[in-house]
């Protein structure tokens, strides 16, 4: 999978941030399932679909990989809570690709729910 996959995803929810965790992109699928539009949701912060328990985690492990470049998490199928913007946290399959273009990183996943809503 690939940035230009996830751009073009319709079917399950997909999200693209820059290197300091920027939301570039979402696509419809994400604005159904999460209730952000691209709109809305652009130049917030990633960690807003991430649950506040999970959010040091998550800072750690985006900031591990900036510095070392070492995948540990990217490519395989992850389960994960997530957020949606009324607050509610169900789970997720997440499968989180990176992409580094003109020195920059830019990283993106499909957010399958696994919980009904």
């Amino acid at each position: 999978m690939t940035m230009g996959d996830l751009r073009r995803e319709t079917k399950l929810p997909a999200i693209i941030a820059d290197e300091r965790g920027v939301v570039v992109h979402v696509n419809k699928a994400f604005e159904d399932a999460f209730g952000w539009s691209l709109a809305e949701i652009a130049g917030k912060p990633l960690s807003v679909i991430i649950p506040e328990a999970l959010r040091d985690s998550h800072h750690l492990g985006f900031s591990r990989f900036l510095s070392t470049g070492q995948p540990t998490l990217l490519g395989r199928p992850l389960t994960l809570m997530a957020v949606d913007k009324s607050g509610r946290e169900f789970q997720c399959e997440h499968v989180i690709i990176a992409e580094r273009s003109e020195g920059r990183w830019t990283f993106g996943a499909t957010l399958r729910p696994l919980d009904a809503p």
